[in-house]
C-alpha cells in the first residue's frame, strides 16, 4: 500500500489530540444551568474559540444564542473560487447521570481498553477534536483546498434550539456548499457509515392531579382517585401488547429499505438482558429508523425508601416521541397530547407542557459529496466500502439548516458508534475511529475542493 502523507500526520498528531480531548472533557458543559454551573459551558465555548484562532481562523465569535448559551464560529478562508463547507460539533454534553455507576471520573478522560472515557468524549467533544485533526493534517500536506467554516454549538444535548435560531436570524454566517455534521457514527467500529436520515423528537411534560393533597391509602384508598394510578394507565396506552408505539392516528408501520441491523447484533449493542425479548414489529431497522417511538424519560412520585402510605394526589411524567422522516412533528406532538388525554380515566386533571422538538430528517444520499466522502473513506478504511444508515436520534439544527440553504449538500458522520454509549455512564471514544475518521475527512475536503 502506497504512502499516506495524510494519515501519517494525524497518526503523529494523535497525543496531542488526546491531550485536547481531556481538557474539554473537563469542563462540565452541561446545559442545564439548574444541574451544572453555566461557567463549564462557557469555559468550554472558549476553549473551543482559542483553537480555532489558533488553527488561522477569522471572525471568531462566541455568540449568544436566543436560549441562553453560547454557540462558537469562525471561518478558515480557502482559495479563490472554493466552495465552502460546513464542519460542525457541539461542546455540550448530556448529564453524568448516576457518577457511582462510572468506572472513571465522567470529566476525567481515562484511557482503559483500548478506549477513552470521559462524558463527551464521542458526543460530541470528540467531533470537535476530528474536524481539528482533519484541517491539521491538509495545512501539513499542501494546504486546506476549500473555505471553512466551523461551529460548535452549546445546547444540542437539551433541544432548545439556540444555534437554530441564531442561525435563522443571520443566515449568512452558516451558509456553505456543504455542510458535514460530526455528530453521528459508525454503524459498527471500522465500517465507515454516513447517517442518511434523522428521526425528530417532541418532548411533552403531563401533570395529573386528582385530589387537593394525599390522603391516607387505608382510610380513603379504594374510592379516592390515585394519581400516579391515572398517570400509568395513560402511559400504558402508548404502547400495543407488543411494544410497539401506539398513539392514536400515528402511523406506526414504516419499513427501512437499507443497512438492516441484526437481531442479536442489536441485542449485544443495547446489552439486553437474557430471556428479556425485543419490542415491537418488523426488523430492528424498521423499529428504530422509520417509525415513531415513545419513551417515558420520567417519572416524579414518591421513591420507595421513605414513602407513606398515601392515595397520591399529582404525578408527573416525561414523554418522549421520536419521529421517523416523513412524518410532521408538530403533527405528531399534537396527536400526543391528543392521546394522553383522551387516555386519562375517572375524569382527572390533566396539564400538558410541551418541550424541545424539532423535525426528521432526510439527507440526499444522491448528491456529489457523497461520491467525495465514499472515495475518502476507502482511503481510510482500506477493504471498507461506506455504508449508508439511518439513526434513530435527533439533530434538528439539520432541517433549520436545510431550510435557509436548499442548495447545500448534507453529511453526517462521527464517532458515536454501539461501543461508545453515548448518553449512558462510560461513555467512550475509540482513538482509532477518530484517526480514521480524521483521515477521511481530511481526503474528503481534498477531493470535494478539486470538484
Amino acid at each position: 500500500m502506497p504512502p499516506n502523507p495524510i494519515a501519517e500526520t494525524v497518526d503523529s498528531l494523535m497525543p496531542a489530540a488526546r491531550a485536547e480531548l481531556a481538557e474539554l472533557v473537563a469542563f462540565p458543559s452541561v446545559a442545564d444551568f439548574t444541574q451544572f454551573p453555566r461557567s463549564g459551558s462557557e469555559d468550554a465555548a472558549r476553549w473551543v474559540a482559542r483553537a480555532l484562532r489558533a488553527e488561522g481562523f477569522e471572525d471568531v465569535t462566541v455568540a449568544d444564542t436566543p436560549d441562553g448559551t453560547q454557540s462558537v464560529h469562525g471561518v478558515l478562508p480557502g482559495p479563490e473560487g472554493a466552495p465552502t463547507v460546513l464542519l460542525y460539533a457541539h461542546y455540550d454534553v448530556q448529564p453524568p447521570l448516576d457518577e457511582a455507576a462510572w468506572l472513571s471520573p465522567p470529566f476525567e478522560l481515562t484511557e482503559r481498553d483500548g478506549r477513552w472515557y470521559g462524558r463527551g468524549a464521542a458526543d460530541c467533544k470528540g467531533g470537535i477534536i476530528m474536524h481539528l485533526l482533519a484541517l491539521r493534517a491538509l495545512k501539513a500536506n499542501g494546504g486546506v483546498p476549500v473555505t471553512v467554516k466551523l461551529v460548535a454549538e452549546g445546547s444540542e444535548e437539551q433541544g432548545t434550539g439556540g444555534l437554530e435560531r441564531y442561525a435563522e436570524a443571520n443566515p449568512e454566517v452558516l451558509r456553505a456548499d456543504t455542510v458535514v455534521i460530526g455528530d453521528a457514527g459508525n454503524f459498527r467500529v471500522g465500517l465507515p457509515t454516513v447517517t442518511t436520515t434523522l428521526r425528530g423528537m417532541t418532548m411533552v411534560r403531563v401533570r395529573v392531579d386528582t385530589l387537593a393533597g394525599n390522603v391516607h391509602s387505608g382510610q380513603f384508598g379504594g374510592a379516592a382517585p390515585d394519581a400516579l394510578a391515572a398517570l400509568i394507565r395513560m402511559l400504558d396506552s402508548l404502547r400495543a401488547a407488543d411494544g410497539s408505539t401506539s398513539v392514536d392516528g400515528l402511523a406506526a408501520d414504516a419499513a427501512w429499505d437499507g443497512l438492516q441491523y441484526p437481531d442479536e447484533d442489536f441485542r449485544a449493542d443495547a446489552k439486553v438482558l437474557e430471556g428479556v425479548g425485543l419490542i415491537g414489529s418488523g426488523t430492528v431497522a424498521d423499529r428504530i429508523w422509520a417509525r415513531p417511538a415513545v419513551s417515558v424519560l420520567g417519572i416524579d412520585c414518591p421513591p420507595v425508601v421513605g414513602a407513606t402510605p398515601s392515595v397520591q394526589s399529582s404525578a408527573r411524567a416525561l414523554v418522549s416521541l421520536r419521529v421517523p422522516p416523513g412524518m410532521d412533528a408538530e403533527e405528531a406532538t399534537g396527536l400526543l397530547k391528543a392521546h394522553l388525554a383522551a387516555h386519562a380515566p375517572w375524569g382527572v386533571q390533566v396539564g400538558m407542557k410541551e418541550g424541545g422538538s424539532g423535525q426528521p430528517f432526510r439527507a440526499d444520499a444522491t448528491s456529489p459529496a457523497y461520491a467525495a466522502m465514499a472515495e475518502a473513506m476507502r482511503i481510510a478504511y482500506p477493504g471498507q466500502e461506506m455504508q449508508y444508515a439511518g439513526h434513530g436520534g435527533s439533530i434538528p439544527l439539520c432541517n433549520t439548516l436545510a431550510g435557509l440553504y436548499p442548495d447545500a449538500e448534507f453529511l453526517l458522520i462521527g464517532l458515536s458508534e454501539p461501543e461508545a454509549q453515548i448518553h449512558a455512564a462510560n461513555e467512550s471514544v475509540s482513538p482509532d475511529e477518530l484517526r480514521r475518521l480524521a483521515v477521511a475527512e481530511a481526503h474528503f475536503l481534498r477531493g470535494y475542493g478539486k470538484r
